[in-house]
């Protein structure tokens, strides 16, 4: 018998059958666009060239004995930040900055509310009302707060005149000299150009509840304060959690509208971190860079704390 004709052996009847091996199929190649380094890689040197390297920069001139003519005259470590803490204003300057952040913030989004409900409404004049909304957000923040300033002034100030013409004051006050004056006027005017972004940020969060849900809500008898409470505000809640950390760091950080009024005069009394770091700037570059430090911790730390309330409420409510 030859190989050809030869009877291959048959499996036995209680023998597994013979297991082939799989081939592995082929993985195609990935293109360098398949790749997320392509994509995420601008965003990442822009978060390195706007954020981490002037951060870098700040920390690294914060230890450093420099001229006010801007010149390195050595290593200084951590004298700055002694010098810096022994300051007899840091304590009331930082104080300051938390209740004009709280105050601010916590203002804005009250006013923002009742602003968003009222545009969401249909009413005659509603696109004019909008458009006029703008306006604030469309202008300089520094032109808008010189603008206060010039309508605040002692002697040629509009409100001055109007107010001695209509015997409401005995003689011009000097609105912006005093502390106690000068710090109401400097919220109403954050408060006044802080309005439109927080505003149009809610009533974009109001548009996106579905209609049937308010309808829903009327079938089970609910009334207005209890639809608000129960359902507006919770689905508005996205919306509000972005406008409230928008506005926490732009009024911690916010310097045009003190500077252009009262300069954080007089002398500190109403300066935040932030002016107070520019006043520190023109006797010591170190120590001014030393508290641009610590103000970017507060804030930091500010925004955390707030993140992890919200967290916990998020939590609680679920």
């Amino acid at each position: 018998m030859t190989a050809s004709t030869a009877v291959r052996p048959q499996p036995r009847a209680d023998e597994p059958p013979p297991v082939r091996p799989r081939r592995r199929p082929r993985r195609p190649r990935r293109s360098l666009a398949d790749h997320p380094l392509p994509w995420i890689g601008p965003a990442i040197a822009l978060i390195v060239l706007v954020v981490l390297w002037p951060v870098y920069e700040m920390v690294r001139t914060s230890t450093l004995r420099i001229s006010t003519s801007g010149f390195v005259r050595g290593d200084a470590g951590l004298d700055k930040y002694r010098k810096l803490f022994a300051e007899p204003d840091l304590g009331a300057v930082i104080g300051w900055t938390l209740v004009w952040t709280l105050t601010v913030v916590g203002l804005t989004l009250l006013l923002s509310l009742g602003l968003a409900q009222l545009f969401h409404q249909d009413f005659p004049g509603r696109r004019i009302t909008r458009w006029a909304l703008i306006a604030p957000w469309a202008a300089s923040v520094l032109m808008t707060a010189i603008g206060f300033k010039w309508m605040l002034d002692r002697t040629a100030g509009v409100l001055n005149t109007a107010l001695t013409d209509l015997g409401l004051v005995d003689g011009p006050r000097d609105w912006l000299g005093d502390p106690a004056t000068a710090r109401p006027w400097m919220v109403l005017v954050a408060v006044f150009v802080s309005l439109p972004f927080t505003t149009y940020t809610l009533l974009a969060g109001l548009q996106t509840i579905p209609a049937e849900v308010y309808e829903a809500a009327t079938v089970d008898g609910s009334g207005p304060w209890q639809t608000y409470r129960r359902i507006t505000l919770p689905l508005l809640r996205p919306a509000l959690l972005v406008a409230l950390v928008i506005n926490l760091i732009n009024v911690f950080n916010s310097f045009p509208v003190i500077w252009g009024m009262t300069q954080g005069g007089p002398d500190s009394d109403t300066a935040t971190t932030t002016v107070f770091a520019y006043q520190l700037m023109n006797t010591d570059i170190g120590e001014s860079a030393a508290m641009s430090v610590v103000n970017f911790g507060l804030i930091v730390l500010l925004v955390l704390v707030f993140l992890k309330v919200s967290r916990f409420q998020e939590d609680d409510a679920r």
